[in-house]
Formats: C-alpha cells, sequence, structure tokens
C-alpha cells in the first residue's frame, strides 16, 4: 500500500513540477509548484518524519506559496503570459537533464548503500529546546535575527511596490 500511495505522490510530484516550468502564466506555475511542495509533505509523512512534514506544509506549502502569491499580485502581473524558449534552448536543456539524469541512475545502481538502523528517537520538544534554547548549542539568537530581517525585507517590498502612490498621496498633503 505504501508503495502505491508513494508512486501516486511521485506522479503528482512530476507531472505539476513539468507544469509548473511549462506553464506560461505566472499564478499558474504558482499553484503547480504548490502541488510539488504538498507532494514532498505527502513523502514525509509516508517516511513517518511527522515534523518535517508540518514544517514542509506550513513554511514552503503556506508561507512561501503565499508570499509568491503575493508578490505576483503586488506587482500586477496576474495575467502575465511568459515567453516560450526557442527550440534549439529547449534540446539543449532536455540534453543535459537525460546526460543529468544518467550520471544520477548510475551513481545510484553503482553504490552500495548500507542501512542503518537508528534506535534513538527524537521528539519534536527536543527539537523546539535544541533551535530555541538560551544555552550553548541553541538558537535563539540566530533565530531572531532572522526575524527582524524579514521583517525588514517585508518593508522594503511593500516600500517599493507603493513607492509611487506614496509620493503621488505625498503631494496632496
Amino acid at each position: 500500500m505504501e508503495r502505491i500511495v508513494f508512486y501516486i505522490l511521485a506522479l503528482i510530484m512530476i507531472v505539476s513540477a513539468i507544469a509548473s516550468v511549462t506553464s506560461r502564466q505566472m499564478l499558474r506555475s504558482v499553484i503547480y509548484l504548490l502541488f510539488v511542495l504538498i507532494g514532498v509533505a505527502g513523502i514525509y509523512f509516508l517516511i513517518d518524519y511527522n515534523f518535517l512534514a508540518a514544517v514542509q506544509l506550513t513554511v514552503y506549502a503556506g508561507g512561501i506559496i503565499v508570499l509568491v502569491i503575493f508578490s505576483v499580485l503586488l506587482v500586477h502581473h496576474i495575467e502575465m503570459e511568459l515567453e516560450m524558449a526557442k527550440l534549439s534552448k529547449k534540446l539543449l536543456t532536455g540534453l543535459v537533464c537525460l546526460i543529468g539524469l544518467g550520471i544520477f541512475l548510475a551513481i545510484i545502481y553503482t553504490t552500495n548503500f548500507n542501512v542503518v538502523e537508528n534506535s534513538k528517537s527524537t521528539d519534536v520538544s527536543e527539537i523546539g529546546m535544541g533551535l530555541l534554547g538560551y544555552e550553548a548549542g541553541g538558537f535563539i539568537l540566530p533565530f531572531e535575527v532572522i526575524s527582524v530581517l524579514l521583517l525588514a525585507a517585508m518593508i522594503g517590498a511593500i516600500i517599493i511596490g507603493k513607492g509611487d502612490k506614496l509620493t503621488k498621496n505625498d503631494d496632496k498633503l
């Protein structure tokens, strides 16, 4: 049963990834990317990495996709159609992808992978204490610095996006 679910998720991810890259409309590409990220979360759930699956859904499938959609809407290119690449570029890209796939499959089939049994399991509370702990090895300071940096980036994006409108309103005052 797990194998069937894996193949269904893999098929959804591959079809959505190809559709995301080949779609000419920006919003559709973002929605196809959403399906790919949800498929990755499904793979994480399938291998019982529930914390990573939850992070994948909240951060990537939730936050990043919403941010990209807002960016598309902010610059008013919701119906913008992207230009298609020339046939020579498509063929060159396909050739490079086939070479990469060949190298990948050759490495996978020639390498002897050893299965390692891990008897130690980690709870979500241990991960949280490791990430947000104040003691040595904790990452609370970088976490706070990144949050301030993201806030500054959001404010900058809003100012850049609304720059003309703010100057026009200032002239009326």
